[in-house]
């Protein structure tokens, strides 16, 4: 599976602000230390955008930018074929960020989202503007020789793709080695208030009363 895959598969901008959100929330409950967790999700990221974000800690990472014009969200996998640093000096890949549309091409130039140098290092891009029915990319030539998700976009969206609580949990017990109840996860992603019996179930180490900041920031309701 690659961009194009996943385009057609990802749903409406609405619910992966919503599964964002519930994923962001869920992390914050499972890891009290930003700096661990997968997942993010920061509503003021900046004045009428909001961002949501994944990092792996190895390299690996995608945002998702929510803001006026639409939805830009770009992602990378370190090892990709299709890697900025296959070449020196490093450039994207043919075609990845050419269609872009001129309301969303600001946020490929975001210095947040560069290397040091300034390079832009996703390895996929994919945009859905307000007035646009589907995602888009761009005519990007993914190599398939080697693998079938040569440039990370499967794996890298893929749990915001999956959209379940139950794909969450094997997801939190292979990366937080932890097991919540399901019910308690499934209490997250339906975005239903946060309580203290539900943030007790999913960590016993962490109060309703920690999260004060994480909720504002995620924007979770309460």
């Amino acid at each position: 599976m690659t961009v194009y895959e996943v385009i057609a598969q990802l749903p409406a901008p609405e619910i992966v602000r919503a599964r964002s959100k519930a994923m962001a929330m869920l992390d914050a409950v499972l890891s009290p230390e930003w700096k661990f967790r997968y997942y993010s999700y920061d509503r003021l990221w900046a004045p009428s955008e909001e961002l949501a974000s994944m990092k792996d800690g190895s390299g690996n990472d995608y945002v998702i930018v929510f803001a006026e014009p639409g939805v830009y969200a770009q992602a990378t996998c370190h090892e990709s074929p299709i890697s900025a640093y296959r070449v020196s000096p490093p450039a994207p890949w043919p075609g990845l960020f050419d269609s872009l549309p001129q309301a969303l091409r600001s946020f490929a130039r975001e210095v947040a989202f560069l290397d040091p140098n300034g390079v832009q290092r996703a390895t996929v891009c994919l945009w859905r503007e307000v007035t646009d029915s589907e995602w888009k990319c761009g005519d990007v030539q993914v190599p398939s020789e080697d693998e079938e998700d040569a440039d990370g976009a499967e794996w890298l969206f893929g749990l915001l793709l999956e959209g379940s609580a139950e794909a969450y949990l094997e997801f939190a017990g292979d990366y937080y080695e932890v097991a919540p109840p399901l019910e308690a996860v499934q209490h997250i992603y339906d975005l239903k208030p946060l309580t203290r019996e539900v943030v007790s179930a999913l960590n016993p180490a962490v109060r309703l009363e920690d999260l004060a900041d994480d909720i504002t920031q995620i924007g979770y309701p309460v």
